[in-house]
């Protein structure tokens, strides 16, 4: 071993110099025996990483032979169409030359110990002749013959095809029903302005519209027929309610008012004050009087009002749902599932849920947590403005190109799409849908349009599923969760 020229000095003594250079010698006399040497590798991790590189990338082609040598032609040692991989032995019957680097004769030493698989692997690949009376056939057991009497039984109850064998899981997404296809039965028009609101009775027997023309105009829901015209607004009226406590309904409009009126007297009983702009929407409540609730950024353009809790929900312009406690008068929970304006709520009749349509996708909740449970499986590309659902689950939705799209709740399929017509003299971009809703039956949908007309709906009667078949179904793949 070297020795240590350095004068043998005290540390006190010696310059940075020289114990610099102190340090560096012992550490040369340390490490002099295997200075600049790689470490030695380790025999089985080395063949275990090959084996699994082999399996990996090789194991479709390590049972090829390459191909004979052409006549006349003279091989190198180290050709490799002589070799095969996984044999010490060409093609041609000559020996395998002898492989020079260390990974070389690793990979030699893995080729030729092949893996034997496990006593499960063998009996789950063993071939094992079918016979009908149970009798295992050559190289077979019994337990396998049990099993290829349970897949003939399979192939011969549902077809031939090597699909019949396949393990399939079952979608765990509802299938639609059919649902006959929805056609307009009549138009009919009155207002001078665009019609903005509708609400039925609930008596089922007239309906209420309001308009761009600041009236309101009570129509027969039989026979299409005007009953009355009121005048009192100063602005267009955006907003309807008939309260089931008769004979009153309510009113609300762009000249910032909301109005209480005496249908038996056709006049207005109490205006509400208050608003500092535009009142786009209103909902009664089914027994209770609602204060002033705040917390929006934004229009608040569409309300739902309900017997349980939560029992005011609103959507907004500021792209958020919100619903209230009406006991402290503050907001419970904000959704903020949507991108842009929510236009659009709709309750279901029975379920406890609703759902909230933008410009972006239309969404389902769940309430009372406002739990989000799924988007629409398809998009209906617009501006949606106006929703309705009736009892056997078809909801439907009206955008601002006059793009009315048929969905059914329970599967979130759209099974029909259509357009409305503009009567005769309006313009194409008329065609917007304002506001819609069912009557009480659910069997008849009125839209209110902005070619001042408002159009009654209802269900083809002599479609059947063969004629009139409903949109294709794909159950989704990936359905998004927010």
């Amino acid at each position: 071993m070297a020795t240590s020229f350095a004068p043998e000095l005290p540390v006190e003594g010696k310059t940075v110099k020289a114990l610099t250079s102190l340090a560096a010698k012992r550490t040369r006399e340390l490490f002099a025996g295997n200075f600049g040497e790689s470490l030695p590798l380790d025999v089985q991790s080395q063949q275990l990483k090959i084996r699994l590189k082999l399996a990996a990338e090789y194991d479709s082609v390590q049972h090829l032979v390459a191909p004979a040598p052409a006549p006349g032609a003279t091989a190198g040692p180290g050709s490799a169409d002589q070799l095969r991989l996984g044999s010490s032995v060409g093609a041609a019957g000559q020996a395998r030359p002898e492989s020079r680097s260390a990974t070389a004769k690793l990979i030699d030493s893995v080729a030729s110990q092949p893996r034997k698989p496990t006593a499960s692997e063998a009996s789950q690949q063993t071939l094992v002749l079918y016979n009908k009376d149970g009798v295992a056939g050559a190289g077979g057991s019994l337990g396998g013959g049990s099993a290829q009497r349970a897949i003939m039984k399979v192939i011969e109850d549902q077809g031939s095809g090597s699909a019949a064998v396949s393990r399939r899981l079952a979608s765990k997404w509802p299938r639609p029903e059919w649902r006959a296809p929805w056609k307009m039965y009549r138009v009919i028009s009155g207002h001078l302005g665009a019609v903005r609101s509708v609400a039925v009775d609930h008596g089922n027997e007239w309906f209420v519209t309001g308009s761009a023309d600041r009236t309101i105009k009570i129509w027969d829901l039989a026979s299409g027929q005007l009953r009355l015209t009121l005048t009192g607004h100063i602005e267009q009226v955006t907003g309807l309610a008939v309260s089931p406590r008769h004979p009153y309904m309510f009113s609300c409009g762009l000249d910032k008012l909301v109005k209480c009126w005496d249908l038996e007297y056709n006049k207005v009983i109490r205006a509400y004050h208050g608003h500092l702009s535009g009142v786009y929407s209103l909902a009664l409540h089914p027994t209770l009087d609602v204060h002033c609730l705040s917390g929006h950024t934004q229009t608040v353009c569409s309300i739902l009002a309900q017997p349980t809790d939560p029992q005011v929900v609103t959507g907004s312009h500021d792209s958020t749902i919100r619903t209230w406690d009406l006991r402290t008068g503050k907001t419970s929970c904000t959704l903020t599932y949507h991108k842009k304006a929510v236009r659009a709520l709709a309750a279901h009749p029975s379920e406890h849920a609703f759902a909230s349509a933008s410009a972006e996708n239309i969404k389902k909740f769940k309430l009372p947590d406002g739990e989000f449970l799924h988007n629409m499986l398809q998009q209906q590309k617009a501006i949606v403005n106006a929703m309705a659902i009736n009892d056997d689950g078809v909801m439907v939705s009206g955008g601002d190109n006059g793009s009315m799209w048929w969905w059914d709740w329970r599967s979130g399929h759209c099974f029909q799409q259509g357009e409305t017509i503009v009567q005769p003299g309006s313009l194409d971009s008329e065609a917007n849908i304002y506001s819609m809703s069912y009557d009480m039956t659910g069997s008849r949908l009125i839209t209110c349009e902005g070619d001042k007309t408002i159009k009654l709906w209802k269900e083809d009667e002599s479609a059947t599923p063969s004629t009139h078949p409903i949109l294709p179904y794909r159950p989704p793949k990936d359905i998004r969760r927010y």
